[in-house]
């Protein structure tokens, strides 16, 4: 039993107890963060934008839209609330958006390959992968992150319960440390983490051009 069935169980059908037990516990699992490795987190994407590199983001299902807005913060909306004139931003792409891509790459090879195959397109030395899972067990997130860190890539995990076969393979685990099953939760504290992130982003380069 994990900590949302005893929630349910606690709460039946109360719907105004449920929501605020469900809240409790999201706090529970943010005050239990390693914010030590987030900083980290943050200095490796910082070195990705002073060298040009590129940012890639990966996820199935819910995480595959946390990529998707995790390459919007990082790019949009980091410089529309700057002055727009920095000459570097964070190159920041999502693998998970062209849907013409990834569903040719599943149908003509496997849908295993559906990351790696872009990664082999568009990696260049230097460049850094954010891969999102809360099991950490998703075999196409395996395999091009098996790859990325090949080609010399740095590979940063966003992961969920015990970590999965991810968090032995990434350089930089993050783990919202959760029993299995627990999918919810673990995606909410990802969206938190993101956004923990893009605001510091935000900060950094406003300092930069003499804002703040």
């Amino acid at each position: 039993m994990n900590n949302l069935d005893k929630i349910y169980q606690e709460n039946g059908l109360n719907a105004l107890a449920f929501s605020k037990a469900y809240a409790d516990y999201l706090i529970t699992l943010i005050n239990q963060l390693d914010h030590s490795k987030i900083a980290e987190c943050i200095q490796i994407l910082e070195e990705a934008r002073q060298n040009e590199n590129t940012i890639f983001i990966i996820g199935n299902g819910g995480s595959a839209s946390t990529a998707s807005h995790i390459g919007n913060d990082f790019g949009l909306a980091v410089i529309k609330k700057t002055s727009k004139q920095s000459n570097k931003s964070y190159r920041a792409l999502a693998l998970t958006d062209n849907v013409s891509v990834i569903s040719a790459i599943g149908n003509d090879s496997t849908y295993n390959n559906i990351f790696v195959d872009q990664l082999k397109v568009h990696f260049r030395k230097g460049d850094k992968l954010i891969v999102i899972s809360a099991s950490g067990n998703s075999p196409n997130l395996l395999v091009a992150s098996e790859w990325f860190k090949e080609q010399g890539g740095k590979v940063i995990g966003w992961l969920g319960f015990d970590g999965g076969k991810l968090k032995d393979i990434v350089d930089l685990p993050i783990v919202v440390a959760s029993p299995k099953g627990e999918y919810a939760p673990v995606e909410d504290l990802h969206l938190v983490i993101n956004h923990i992130i893009v605001t510091w982003m935000q900060f950094k380069i406003l300092n930069e051009d003499g804002i703040i």
